[in-house]
């Protein structure tokens, strides 16, 4: 089936202290986003990439685009004030079946094989969602402050890509926006639609804190 690629980009760097929105900060000499967008192109040259992006960042994105000779064929949407809104915008661009993935523009370390495990199982399913275990105890916080332990096996930690069929994305999206829609998955699952999940991985960080450029750079030393 057809491959499609989401990718929303609407950080603005507060958390980085940075004034540079956090997706164009380079790592090792290239912008995080264009990472980003490598690693899908690499993945399958024939995906079609839909890059969401506030209005007014595109043309600083044209200006890095045209500075790291970077031709990767990418369509532009504007994002949204919401992940849902950049996302519907995007799916705005998909007329046929195929299979979406949405993913972080800020996670360029997603690798082949999570990708390819994604899409495959979504293509199976209907959905796919990359997890990691908790391996920190967690507790859970009361109103009045006090706290109670909660078993770490009974949750993961959520990734992108989100993958989905096409027409299950279209449908979820077809939704009024709601405060708790925090992913695509929770989107998807309102719909009465089940969520499949696979094994992720650590090294797929979403970097949006200086801690995070320094575990970026180390990683691309690797």
């Amino acid at each position: 089936m057809k491959k499609y690629a989401i990718i929303v980009a609407g950080g603005k760097g507060l958390r980085m202290g940075n004034e540079i929105p956090k997706q164009f900060i380079p790592i090792g000499g290239v912008p995080i986003l264009m990472r980003t967008i490598h690693a899908f192109y690499h993945f399958d040259a024939d995906i079609t990439i839909i890059l969401a992006l506030p209005a007014d960042q595109q043309q600083y994105w044209y200006s890095l685009c045209r500075e790291h000779h970077f031709e990767i064929p990418v369509t532009i949407v504007n994002g949204g004030e919401t992940r849902y809104q950049s996302v519907k915008n995007a799916l705005a661009e998909i007329n046929t079946d195929g299979i979406i993935a949405v993913h972080d523009g800020v996670r360029p370390f997603i690798s082949k094989n999570i990708l390819a495990l994604a899409y495959s199982t979504a293509t199976e399913k209907g959905s796919a969602i990359p997890v990691i275990p908790i391996t920190d105890s967690i507790r859970k916080i009361s109103i009045d402050e006090t706290s109670f332990a909660c078993n770490r096996s009974d949750y993961c930690l959520v990734q992108t890509p989100q993958v989905f069929k096409a027409e299950w994305l279209r449908q979820a999206y077809s939704t009024p926006f709601r405060p708790d829609f925090t992913d695509d998955a929770s989107v998807v699952e309102q719909h009465g639609f089940n969520i499949f999940t696979i094994n992720g991985q650590r090294e797929n960080i979403k970097i949006t804190t200086p801690f995070d450029l320094i575990i970026a750079e180390a990683l691309l030393k690797q």
